[in-house]
C-alpha cells in the first residue's frame, strides 16, 4: 500500500492553529522548552494527539528562545547532550502517550547536518533519553545528513523527512531562510513539490522520489514523512491541501510504525 507520514512542527505559535494542524497531520514535532513552548503547550498539544491518534515526536532545539532556536549556539558537546536529552524527557513527562522519534528543530537541525560532533552530539542524546525513558526512540532528519548517518550506524530508527514548504539546494540542503526564495508560500508550489518528493513507487515501504532545486536542477530526495512548518503562512490550510492532495492520488497518509 502506497502510505505517506504528514507532520509539522507544533507547540511554537498559538492554541487554535496547532489545533487545526492536529486535525490534519499524523505525526506533530512538539517545541519542548528549547527554542520555544512551556508544560502547559506541551501538555496541550500532545493531549491533542494522543486523542486523535496522531504520533508525537519531540522537537529540541539549541537552548535559544531569544532567537526561536535559529541561531547556532558554541556548546560543548556534553552539555548539548545534555540539554537534548532534558528537553526530550520534559516533554515525555507531560505527554499522555510518551514520546516515539525526535526531530531536530532550526539550527540544531542544520548544524547536525553537517558537523559530526554535532550530530553525534543528537544521536548521544536520542540514545540516551532513549534508555532511561524505557523506549526506542526514532530521528527523524534530512537525508544524506550526518545525523541520520550516524542514527542509524548506532542503530536507532531513522525517518526520512521532505519539506512540502522549503526550497532546496542543488546538494539537497535547505535554502537558508535568510535568503530570497527558501520559504515556499504559494499554495500551488507547494502542493505540487509533494508528490516530486514521493514520486510514483514504493520500496520497502520507502519513497523514492526527486525535488527541482532552487537553481533547476533536479535530484533524487527519498521522503518517509512530509514536513509542513505551522510558521508557514496558511499551514493548517497547506496541510490540508496536501493531504487532500496525496489522498487523491490513491496515497494513504498516515504515521508508520517506526519505534
Amino acid at each position: 500500500m502506497n502510505a505517506i507520514d504528514l507532520n509539522a512542527d507544533v507547540g511554537e505559535m498559538h492554541a487554535d492553529l496547532d489545533a487545526r494542524i492536529v486535525e490534519v497531520v499524523t505525526s506533530v514535532n512538539i517545541a519542548c522548552g528549547g527554542h520555544a513552548g512551556d508544560d502547559a503547550s506541551m501538555r496541550r498539544v500532545a493531549t491533542l494527539a494522543a486523542e486523535r491518534d496522531v504520533r508525537i515526536g519531540a522537537h529540541p532545539s539549541y537552548e535559544d528562545t531569544a532567537g526561536f532556536g535559529r541561531v547556532r549556539q558554541d556548546v560543548p558537546t556534553p552539555v548539548l547532550t545534555a540539554q537534548i536529552v532534558a528537553q526530550i524527557e520534559r516533554l515525555a513527562h507531560v505527554s499522555p502517550a510518551g514520546v516515539d522519534y525526535v526531530k531536530p528543530h532550526g539550527a540544531l537541525y542544520h548544524a547536525a547536518a553537517t558537523d559530526l560532533a554535532v550530530a553525534e552530539a543528537l544521536v548521544a542524546a536520542v540514545l540516551t533519553a532513549s534508555e532511561r525513558l524505557g523506549t526506542r526512540l526514532s530521528l527523524m532528519g534530512q537525508p544524506r545528513s550526518l545525523y541520520v548517518e550516524s542514527a542509524a550506524a548506532a542503530g536507532t530508527t531513522t525517518i526520512l523527512e521532505g519539506f512540502a514548504d522549503r526550497a532546496y539546494l542543488a546538494d539537497g540542503r535547505l535554502v537558508p531562510r535568510s535568503e530570497p526564495g527558501a520559504v515556499l508560500s504559494d499554495t500551488h508550489d507547494v502542493v505540487r513539490q509533494v508528490p516530486a518528493l514521493l514520486s510514483a513507487y514504493w520500496t520497502s515501504g520507502l519513497a523514492r522520489g526527486e525535488v527541482v532545486t532552487v537553481d533547476g536542477r533536479v535530484i533524487a530526495m527519498r521522503a518517509e514523512s512530509v514536513c509542513v512548518h505551522s510558521d508557514t503562512p496558511g499551514s493548517a490550510d497547506l496541510a490540508r491541501r496536501i493531504r487532500d492532495h496525496l489522498e487523491e492520488s490513491g496515497i494513504v497518509v498516515r504515521a508508520r510504525p517506526w519505534t
